[in-house]
């Protein structure tokens, strides 16, 4: 499982650009100004250090040792071996792996003794939030990283290889500390194969998504299975139908923290009810409130339900459970009579988060490895092995074969052109984001009502509004 949200810049101009995902169009970029990126400043903590150069901006040492650390969810974790013997061969390092779910509870101690690791891929469900680390002190800055020389084009800097939107997603206070890697997109997902049996139709309406859903109960099975033990995952289809019938001033409301984000708004109201009539209804698969990720999602590769919510990792994290021929597709979140935003609107951009911490042994090394996750071979690396694309532009070679869901999700960016969209408030306000996650449990469970869940979401926005780091997060 990866959890993360998105951030808006992704679209508006420059996503329509990124056409068919192999062949990404870039933008105008900004000449390469400093070979010494880090200003002198000594990034290592050792006494250890490499010579300064365009080809080594933090001046790492060679033949020292790499610490990594990977979550080891939907996208496993094959793709951070192959960098490692990549880097280790280029570097003289010696690379330490560890692949883990438990993050918090492996890195958390860690952290608390001032020896955590040179990279850190902080995500899943027991992840450490990004916005407590940072508050924390805990993260280094990565502004260096941006500006350093792009591998692939000494004369770029590697802030404009990145799609738009990257830097904004991963900064908290004004201040870059996550490179969020994977270029994600949310939505609903359903199987090609059943549907053509069925003979079911890609629903655009919520009208006619619910018409589908109430095909699939009289065939006997669920018209929505979704993630209950992870309320995250029902939140994209709530937050989704809320920026798509609303508009992006319904979504940035949201972001900040306005006194109206939630109470006053029919959008968010709206979308709430919504959601709620697919339970009222008796729409959900039996027995999905009660499963994980990978139970609900299983049992949706078994042809128990129509579809299911979740970013476009899902793929690779059912590979063993999905049949050959399930055919999987990508929805976008179908619309509310009124939308603002067209059906083909899409939550898309930078979501799982790499970070080098500021107490790390190796820093210089941890910034190295970052600088060449954001190279044109790590990049297809990584849509190799985890059949993702990256927040790099023209970041996979032409030869790379995709598999149907993420080509099915590359055919929605394209479609959805500049109406692309997407949340900051998971990543700055991560309190705010359980708060609402939990009225979404309660709201499936029907142990609250859809007025009561706007009362709740309304309140974790006030609170989170209180916090003094707010006001150094806005978006215009």
């Amino acid at each position: 499982m990866s959890m993360g949200s998105t951030g808006e810049g992704l679209g508006r101009r420059d996503l329509i650009k990124r056409s068919a995902a192999l062949g990404l169009i870039s933008v105008p970029t900004m000449s390469f100004l400093s070979a010494c990126a880090s200003g002198g400043e000594d990034t290592t903590k050792g006494p250890d250090k490499g010579a300064v150069s365009k080809e080594n901006p933090f001046g790492l040492a060679k033949g020292g040792k790499l610490d990594v650390v990977i979550f080891k969810g939907g996208f496993g974790d094959d793709y951070a071996k192959a960098w490692e013997a990549a880097f280790d061969k280029k570097w003289g390092t010696t690379s330490s792996h560890l692949a883990t779910q438990e993050i918090a509870a492996k890195l958390q101690p860690r952290f608390n003794a001032g020896n955590p690791p040179d990279v850190l891929n902080d995500s899943g469900a027991q992840m450490i939030k990004i916005d407590v680390l940072a508050k924390g002190g805990q993260l280094a800055d990565l502004t260096a990283l941006l500006d350093s020389p792009s591998l692939d084009d000494p004369a770029k800097k590697v802030r404009d290889t990145l799609i738009p939107g990257t830097v904004e997603q991963g900064s908290q206070g004004g201040k870059f500390v996550a490179l969020n890697y994977v270029y994600t997109v949310f939505g609903l997902w359903y199987s090609g194969k059943l549907f053509k049996e069925k003979g079911w139709t890609e629903p655009k309406t919520w009208d006619e998504f619910l018409a589908v859903c109430a095909k699939a109960k009289e065939a006997g099975i669920g018209g929505l299975a979704h993630q209950g033990k992870y309320p995250y995952y029902i939140n994209v289809v709530i937050m989704d139908l809320i920026a798509k019938k609303g508009g992006l001033e319904a979504m940035k409301a949201i972001d900040n923290l306005a006194p109206n984000a939630f109470e006053g708004n029919p959008a968010a109201l709206a979308a709430v009810e919504a959601v709620y009539e697919v339970v009222e209804k008796g729409y959900l698969m039996p027995g999905t409130n009660g499963l994980t990720h990978t139970e609900s999602q299983t049992a949706w590769n078994q042809y128990k339900a129509a579809f299911i919510p979740s970013g476009s990792w899902l793929e690779n994290e059912q590979l063993k459970q999905t049949p050959e021929d399930f055919d999987m597709k990508f929805l976008p979140v179908p619309v509310l009579a009124d939308s603002k935003l067209p059906f083909t609107a899409i939550r898309a951009g930078a979501n799982e988060a790499f970070v080098v911490p500021e107490k790390a042994a190796n820093k210089a090394g941890g910034l190295e490895f970052l600088r060449s996750m954001l190279s044109r071979e790590w990049s297809t690396t990584f849509a190799q092995q985890a059949n993702s694309l990256t927040v790099v532009k023209d970041g996979v070679d032409p030869g790379v074969k995709l598999r149907p869901g993420t080509q099915s999700a590359v055919a929605a960016v394209k479609a959805a052109g500049a109406d692309t969209f997407n949340y900051l408030y998971p990543d700055w306000y991560s309190e705010m984001d359980s708060e609402i996650q939990n009225a979404s449990n309660e709201l499936m469970a029907q142990r609250i009502q859809p007025k009561e869940w706007i009362k709740r979401a309304q309140a974790a926005v006030d609170k989170a509004a209180k916090d003094p780091n707010a006001k150094n997060n806005h978006r215009s």
